[in-house]
C-alpha cells in the first residue's frame, strides 16, 4: 500500500501525458526531422575533418541517418516516428562525443537534444532520450572512458563522473518536465474553478476508452436558469454559485473520475464505469446541489439538469460522441420539467433536431400570426357561475398543427421568446376581457400566466400598467399568475415586482401550488390574492382519500390567509362534490369547460360571454 502511494505521489509530479493536436506535432516533427537528417549529411564530412577514415565517417553517417528510415515508413504511427527521430538525433550526440575524443564542450550537444526531443510532449521518445544518456555516460564511461570523457580524472573515477554527467543531464531533463506540466495546467484547467476543462475532459475519455474494453460514462450537467442569477444577483455571485457547485461536484464523484466545466454553467463528470454507476453519481450531485447554496449571504436553491450516456449505446467510443449524446439527454431533461436525469436512449439526437427545427419556427410564430389565445372558464362552486377565464396560448403550426404547450413553452422559455409570445398574449387577453365586459355588461376577470422570464427581462410593471391604459380593463380584473419556481430563485427581487405590480390594482395568483420549494414559508411574504391549487391533488380526490386531507390543508391555510382559491384540473363530479364539502371557492377544469377560442365563448352577441353552466 505504501508503495502505491508513493507511486500514485510520483505520477502526479510527472506531466498528464496530454498528447498534442495533430497539426502541432506535424509541425514540431517536421522541423526536428530536418534537424535530424543536416545532422546525418554533415556527420560524414565532420568524421573526415577530423581526420577519421573513410569506413569510419561511413559508420558515423549510417549511425545517425539510418533510423530516420523508420521515421518514413508507409502508416508509421507518432510513437515510432518520433522515437525513430530522437535515436537519430541522439546518435548524433554520441558520434560528436566519439569524434572529439569525450571533449567536455561535445556533451553540451545532449542538452540540446533532450530539449528537442521534450517538443514532442510525449513519454516514448523523452524515455528513450534518457535511456540512450544513462547507458552512454555509464556503460560506455565504464568500458571505454576515453571516448566518452575528455580529462584524466574521470578516466581514474569514471563511475563518479558518469554521475555527475548524470546530474546534470537529469536536472536539465526536470527543469523541462517542470516547463511541460506547467504548460500542461495552464491549457488543461479552468481559471475560475479549477476544474479540467472540455480539452482535458475529452483526453481522459478518450484514453479510458481506449485502454479498457469495459463501459466508460459522461454526465452533462447544466444549471437550471442560471441567466436569472446573473441578472437578477450580479455576475460576482453567479462566479460564486459556480465554485459551490464545483466543490459539491467533486465531493461526489470517485478517485478516477474526471469532472470539468466546460463553460458558463455545463459542467461534465467521465465515470469510469457503466451507466448504473454514472446513474448513482447523477443522483447523489442532484441531492447534494438540492440543499440550499450560501450565495451573496443569501441562501440560493437551483436545480441541475443532467443527462447521461454511455459507451455501451454509442456509435463509436469515442469521447465527442458520448459528450454528444449526455448532452442531448441533458436537453431532454430540460424539456421534461428540469431538475432532473436523464439518460440517452437511440432517437434522441433525431428529436434534438426536430427539437431544433421546432425553436427555428417559433422564432417567427408570433410575427406569423401563428399564435392563438385560448379561453377556460373559472367558475364560482357555490353558484355555479363564470367569474372570469384563464387565458392559454397555442400555437398552430402551419405543418404540424396544433403544437401542445408542454412541447412549444419550455423551448420558449430556454430561447427567450416567451417574453415576446407573454408580450402578445397579455394584449390580447386583456383586450378580449374589455370587449367581453362592455358586452355583457358585467364584470369578467381574466388571468394571464408570466413567465420567470418577463420577471426578469422585461419591465413588465410599465408594460402591464401600459395595456390597461389602452384598453380601458380595470387594473381589479386582471390577474397575473405566477408559478412557485420563479418564487424560489432570487425572492427578494421577485417579490418587489409583485408589490409593484399589486399596486397597480391587478391581482396575484400563486399556479400549481404544492408543487414548489417551501411553499409554507414563502407564502406568508408573497403579495399573493389568489392560490391556485395543482391538478395532480385534486385528480386524486375523493371522499377520505389522502389528497382530500392535503387539499383541505391548503384551503384551510389560504383562508386563515385571506386568500382565494381555485382549484384546478376538476374532471368529475365527485371532484367538485368532493371540493364543495371542503368550502373551496372557485375550479376550473373540463367539467366546466375546455379551453377554447374567444368565438366559441360567445352567446348570441358578439362579444356577451354569459356563465357557463355547472357541470356543462
Amino acid at each position: 500500500m505504501d508503495l502505491m502511494r508513493l507511486h500514485q505521489r510520483l505520477a502526479a509530479l510527472l506531466p498528464e501525458g496530454r498528447l498534442l493536436p495533430d497539426a502541432v506535432w506535424h509541425r514540431r516533427h517536421r522541423v526536428l526531422l530536418r534537424i535530424a537528417g543536416a545532422q546525418a549529411v554533415l556527420m560524414g564530412p565532420l568524421a573526415l575533418a577530423l581526420g577519421e577514415s573513410l569506413p569510419v565517417a561511413a559508420g558515423v553517417l549510417v549511425a545517425v541517418g539510418y533510423p530516420l528510415a523508420f521515421a518514413a515508413l508507409p502508416g508509421a504511427g507518432r510513437r515510432l516516428r518520433s522515437g525513430a527521430t530522437t535515436v537519430s538525433l541522439l546518435a548524433a550526440s554520441v558520434a560528436l562525443v566519439y569524434l572529439l575524443d569525450g571533449l567536455t564542450e561535445a556533451h553540451f550537444h545532449f542538452f540540446v537534444v533532450i530539449g528537442l526531443v521534450a517538443l514532442y510532449q510525449s513519454w516514448a521518445p523523452f524515455g528513450i532520450a534518457l535511456l540512450v544518456v544513462v547507458l552512454h555516460h555509464g556503460v560506455l564511461g565504464m568500458l571505454w572512458p576515453h571516448t566518452v570523457f575528455g580529462h584524466a580524472a574521470a578516466h581514474h573515477d569514471p563511475w563518479v563522473w558518469a554521475g555527475i554527467h548524470a546530474a546534470f543531464v537529469l536536472a536539465a531533463s526536470l527543469a523541462h518536465l517542470a516547463s511541460w506540466r506547467l504548460n500542461e495546467q495552464q491549457g488543461l484547467r479552468d481559471p475560475l474553478t479549477g476544474l479540467a476543462n472540455r480539452t482535458l475532459l475529452v483526453e481522459t475519455a478518450d484514453r479510458l476508452l481506449q485502454r479498457r474494453s469495459g463501459p466508460v460514462s459522461v454526465l452533462f450537467v447544466d444549471l437550471d436558469d442560471f441567466k436569472d442569477v446573473n441578472d437578477s444577483r450580479g455576475h460576482a455571485a453567479g462566479d460564486q454559485l459556480l465554485l459551490t457547485v464545483a466543490d459539491r461536484l467533486r465531493s461526489c464523484v470517485r478517485a478516477g473520475d474526471e469532472v470539468a466545466r466546460l463553460g458558463g454553467d455545463e459542467f461534465a463528470v467521465v465515470v469510469d464505469g457503466g451507466p448504473d454507476t454514472a446513474v448513482t453519481i447523477g443522483e447523489r450531485v442532484l441531492r447534494a446541489v438540492a440543499e440550499p447554496l450560501p450565495v451573496g449571504g443569501r441562501p440560493l436553491v437551483i436545480g441541475l439538469s443532467i443527462g447521461v450516456a454511455d459507451s455501451t449505446t454509442a456509435a463509436d467510443r469515442r469521447a465527442g460522441t458520448l459528450l454528444h449524446n449526455a448532452d442531448l439527454a441533458m436537453y431532454r431533461a430540460k424539456g421534461l420539467g428540469k431538475n432532473r436525469l436523464v439518460r440517452y436512449t437511440e432517437g434522441m439526437a433525431q428529436a434534438a433536431e426536430d427539437r431544433a427545427t421546432l425553436g427555428a419556427d417559433l422564432a417567427v410564430a408570433t410575427r406569423a400570426g401563428q399564435l392563438e389565445v385560448y379561453y377556460q372558464p373559472t367558475v364560482e362552486l357555490a353558484a355555479g357561475r363564470t367569474t372570469g377565464y384563464e387565458a392559454l396560448v397555442r400555437w398552430r403550426h402551419p405543418r404540424r398543427g396544433l403544437v401542445p404547450p408542454a412541447e412549444f413553452v419550455p423551448l420558449a422559455e430556454e430561447s427567450g421568446h416567451i417574453v415576446e409570445i407573454g408580450r402578445w398574449v397579455l394584449d390580447r387577453a386583456v383586450r378580449q376581457a374589455a370587449a367581453w365586459s362592455a358586452g355583457s355588461g358585467q364584470p369578467l376577470g381574466i388571468a394571464v400566466n408570466l413567465s420567470p422570464r418577463q420577471l426578469t427581462d422585461d419591465d413588465i410593471v410599465r408594460r402591464v400598467a401600459d395595456v390597461l391604459a389602452d384598453t380601458g380593463l380595470p387594473a381589479g380584473q386582471l390577474t397575473l399568475e405566477v408559478t412557485e419556481g420563479v418564487l424560489v430563485r432570487d425572492v427578494d427581487t421577485v417579490i418587489d415586482q409583485l408589490h409593484a405590480l399589486r399596486a397597480l390594482g391587478v391581482r396575484i395568483a400563486i399556479d400549481d401550488f404544492g408543487t414548489g420549494y417551501s411553499s409554507l414559508s414563502y407564502l406568508r411574504r408573497l403579495p399573493a390574492d389568489i392560490v391556485k391549487i395543482d391538478r395532480s391533488f385534486v385528480q386524486d380526490l375523493r371522499p377520505g382519500g389522502p389528497s382530500t386531507t392535503l387539499v383541505s390543508s391548503i384551503i384551510e391555510l389560504a383562508r386563515s390567509l385571506h386568500l382565494e382559491v381555485v382549484a384546478e384540473g376538476v374532471e368529475t363530479e365527485v371532484q367538485r362534490a368532493v371540493l364543495d364539502d371542503l368550502t373551496c371557492s372557485h375550479a376550473q377544469g373540463y367539467l366546466f369547460g375546455r379551453p377554447q377560442p374567444a368565438d366559441a365563448h360567445r352567446r348570441g352577441d358578439e362579444h356577451a360571454a354569459p356563465p357557463v353552466p355547472a357541470g356543462a
